[in-house]
């Protein structure tokens, strides 16, 4: 938790409580479903909450904003996300039910108002965002197609509409397709552990 405040000393108290539950529920859940490699669950606040919050580096949401997690699995980036930014709607995707579970009571037990989380494939959601998160679930290319549909046109944010994706490793084949429009951020100008030297934020506008 001390890594959480460290690179965000000005949650409120809400938010710290938040998530410092996090750990708990989620190592809980994890025994009966697991959604985070065993290994891993230690590292639960770097890999997984601090992780997803780099996209809160990169982009300040403004409230009322509506965002898509597209391949959840327990959570991830949605719910830390919802957590930094309370006065922002989720909505939390992933085709399997068990994950979804988990996320829903992860979220429920912190008492988070502002995400709803659906068992459902991509291609089957129909509603429009300002932005589509994810992590890693696809290759660019296969994503932006599936989710171009769900872009709103009217921009309110800084940066136009898109699509905003947690990455690792040799990214330049992947974003060719997109060399034209495709930000990369480093996540180590942000954060300054080990973890994050190979990991990115590739933005896409849309």
């Amino acid at each position: 938790m001390e890594l959480i405040l460290k690179y965000f000393p000005n949650l409120t108290p809400t938010q710290i409580a938040q998530f410092e539950a996090l750990y708990d529920l989620y190592f809980d859940w994890n025994s009966k479903i697991n959604v985070i490699s065993r290994k891993d669950i230690e590292n639960l606040y770097e890999r997984h909450v601090l992780h997803s919050l780099a996209i809160g580096q990169i982009i300040n949401f403004k409230n009322e904003s509506a965002i898509l997690d597209v391949g959840t699995g327990g959570g991830f980036p949605g719910i830390p996300l919802a957590i930094l930014f309370p006065a922002v709607r989720f909505t939390l995707i992933d085709s399997i039910g068990k994950k979804i579970k988990v996320g829903t009571e992860v979220s429920n037990a912190i008492g988070l108002k502002n995400i709803v989380l659906k068992q459902e494939r991509i291609q089957d959601e129909k509603a429009k965002f300002d932005f589509v998160v994810s992590r890693a679930v696809m290759p660019l290319e296969d994503l932006v197609k599936l989710i171009r549909k769900n872009i709103a046109k009217e921009t309110r944010n800084a940066l136009p509409n898109g699509l905003i994706c947690l990455k690792g490793g040799e990214l330049q084949h992947e974003i060719l397709p997109f060399k034209k429009i495709a930000v990369s951020y480093e996540i180590s100008d942000y954060f300054q552990e080990e973890y994050f030297k190979t990991k990115k934020v590739v933005y896409l506008p849309i």
